[in-house]
């Protein structure tokens, strides 16, 4: 990112950006060009020049040559194409371009995204998020073994920058018993003694007989009866 637009200037389409590169004057110059984040459509720079009196710049561009054109980019950040000298592979690519890559060791092992980029001085640092949590890459030579974002992916040295190793997963404990249970599960007991009695093998009492729940009498002819009179 290099600009975002703060507000619009005149009714000549001027835009009134907050200055987000370390070299404005030349990337605001008549006939550099920009592009709107998320676009590869390129504009014109025509006309850029410093506010007299007070931060920021003020630039005109050629798809934009009005007060209403230029309300079309109000809040918007304006990108340009990165030098090819800060990247290893030789090539210049636009932030949009790079965020969301997934990044890899020289040995193939998935270290995240590029969830984020920023600028220091005049390198980009590209913001990677994975299992060893975040980290920054200069986009230097001493840490991009390479870059392509067209269906690659970031490859970075590893042991250069030096990162954290893996945080190994913590191993599953069991809840602890709250406080109290011990004490509920012997109030539950003594409430309902019957079903601890069953619990623990032990039959309740029951009439024995018939299925009715009465005695059985013994018949009239059983062997042994005493006789009657």
């Amino acid at each position: 990112m290099v600009a975002l637009v703060r507000g619009v200037h005149g009714l000549n389409g001027a835009l009134r950006v907050e200055v987000l590169t370390d070299r404005p004057e030349a990337r605001f110059k008549r006939g550099a060009t920009l592009f709107r984040e998320g676009s590869d459509v390129p504009l014109h720079v025509i006309e850029g020049v410093p506010v007299a009196d007070g931060p920021g710049w003020r630039i005109r561009l050629a798809e934009a040559t009005d007060r209403q054109a230029a309300e079309g980019f109000r809040a918007a950040y304006l990108e340009a194409l990165v030098p090819a000298e800060r990247h290893a592979d030789g090539e210049s690519w636009l932030w949009h371009e790079v965020v969301g890559l997934p990044v890899r060791g020289r040995d193939g092992e998935e270290l995240g995204i590029v969830s984020d980029i920023y600028r220091v001085a005049e390198n980009d640092v590209y913001v990677v998020r994975g299992p060893r949590g975040e980290f920054d890459v200069p986009a230097v030579r001493d840490f991009v073994v390479a870059l392509e974002p067209a269906g690659g992916a970031l490859v970075v040295d590893v042991e250069a920058l030096d990162l954290p190793p893996v945080r190994p997963p913590r191993p599953y404990r069991a809840p602890r018993p709250r406080k109290g249970d011990a004490a509920r599960a012997r109030a539950a007991a003594d409430a309902n003694p019957a079903a601890t009695t069953d619990a623990e093998g032990v039959a309740p009492p029951s009439d024995a007989g018939s299925p009715d729940g009465e005695a059985a009498r013994p018949a009239d002819d059983a062997p042994g009866a005493a006789a009657g009179g």
